[in-house]
């Protein structure tokens, strides 16, 4: 799984379709951190809530059951929906614009809402506060109207495929354009990459396909972290920088779009 976003929208739309059991959510998202609290992203929230203002560290609330409670009660509303958004600069798909949330989901790389399309909805964001605690901060948001899968699921897996190729050659390339040479050995590295993610399972309701779209997404961002985080391709220029980014930026782009369409056709509606 790539992020407890992802995790917390699988496991509660499973959980309130009423094909997971609650220790099985807590289960999936205490496999991110042990501990869990609760804090207000904003004015709004934090009066709608009594939750306290989101100092890092001071959440309240502590445990995953309050902040399932109040996933329960925001998707009680007839046609309301839980959506997870991993934006980054220049891609904000799935967001409420000129928001505190919106702001602060980009540098997050993460988050969920939760809402009525074109409603008064609730967003979610986790911070790792330390090595043993997330914090999840709530947010008031507009709940925008379009959430929107682009793709289906075989053009996404199709992409996947296309993906794990253009990802090792890409590998491939850096590590023999001279942008630096690195002793660790480019598959072990990858392998302890997908080791980390397959420490976070999926519900037994995640369709076949999606969860190979999810699983070939993860081998992808495996390889591209890998060639992110290695001297072998540490940029030494301006110019082997530009070649880097323009040789990893689309991947990643297509990572997301692939784990957003996977994971709103595997996230059940709650019932």
């Amino acid at each position: 799984m790539c992020s407890p976003s992802a995790t917390l929208t699988l496991w509660a739309g499973s959980w309130l379709a009423g094909r997971s059991a609650p220790d099985d959510v807590l289960e999936a998202l205490h496999a991110w951190a042990p501990r869990h609290t609760l804090a207000a992203g904003d004015p709004v929230a934090g009066g709608r809530t009594d939750l306290p203002w989101s100092a890092l560290g001071n959440g309240a609330g502590t445990g995953v059951m309050p902040l399932l409670k109040m996933i329960r009660e925001a998707l009680a509303v007839p046609g309301a929906e839980l959506r997870l958004v991993l934006p980054v600069p220049g891609d904000v798909r799935g967001l409420p614009t000129g928001t505190a949330f919106a702001t602060d989901a980009v540098e997050a790389g993460e988050g969920t809402v939760i809402g009525v399309p074109g409603a008064e909805g609730t967003g979610l964001i986790p911070y790792r506060t330390d090595d043993d605690a997330l914090q999840w901060t709530v947010y008031s948001v507009p709940m925008p109207r379009v959430a929107g899968p682009d793709m289906s699921l075989g053009e996404a897996e199709y992409a996947m495929r296309e993906a794990v190729r253009d990802a090792a050659d890409a590998l491939m390339q850096l590590h023999t354009t001279g942008l630096g040479a690195g002793d660790a050995d480019p598959r072990e590295l990858i392998e302890a990459e997908l080791a980390d993610y397959s420490r976070h399972i999926y519900p037994d309701c995640v369709p076949l396909r999606a969860k190979r779209i999810l699983d070939s997404a993860d081998h992808v961002a495996a390889i591209l972290t890998v060639a992110q985080r290695e001297p072998a391709s540490a940029p030494t220029s301006a110019s082997s920088a530009s070649a880097h980014e323009s040789l990893l930026r689309p991947l990643w782009d297509a990572i997301r779009a692939a784990r957003l369409v996977a994971v709103h056709t595997a996230a059940p509606p709650a019932r």
